[in-house]
């Protein structure tokens, strides 16, 4: 997800373009303003922690970009393309160590694992939604 201070940064295009020069492919895309209600489904494992109801302000303040993207090993290499969640420990190239500006205005968020991925794809995505396709260099990148 591209949170709002990319979007109103100007920063989705450069967020994309990084997962495609990856090798990576775009399954699904949207753009919308979260509600209270798909944040606290998103977000409801830090419920009772003291930075929840700010992330909520935060991540409903304006558009988000919902992303599905395919590729080997996608999750934990986005997760290092996107670098460490507190900005000022993200390492340069990654997109959080070149751009991001605090802890919580980190641009962008990414699933941790398998089955947290299949819970955020289902809060945002219906699967007629979903696009399959091949990529003409999809056997470079196995």
């Amino acid at each position: 997800m591209i949170k709002p201070d990319a979007v109103g940064r100007r920063l989705v295009g450069e967020c994309i373009r990084r997962f495609e020069q990856r090798g990576f492919k775009l399954a699904g895309l949207k753009l919308q303003v979260l509600t209270r209600e798909q944040a606290e489904r998103h977000y409801g494992e830090h419920q009772g922690k003291p930075f929840y109801a700010p992330l909520l302000a935060f991540i409903t303040s304006g558009p988000t970009v919902q992303m599905i993207w395919e590729g080997a090993d996608v999750i934990a290499q986005a997760r290092r393309m996107i670098g460490a969640t507190n900005a000022f420990e993200a390492e340069n190239g990654t997109i959080r160590g070149d751009w991001a500006l605090s802890n919580r205005y980190n641009l962008v968020h990414a699933s941790d694992a398998p089955d947290t991925a299949e819970r955020e794809i289902a809060l945002y995505f219906d699967v007629n939604e979903l696009v399959d396709y091949s990529m003409p260099d999809e056997h470079w990148l196995q």
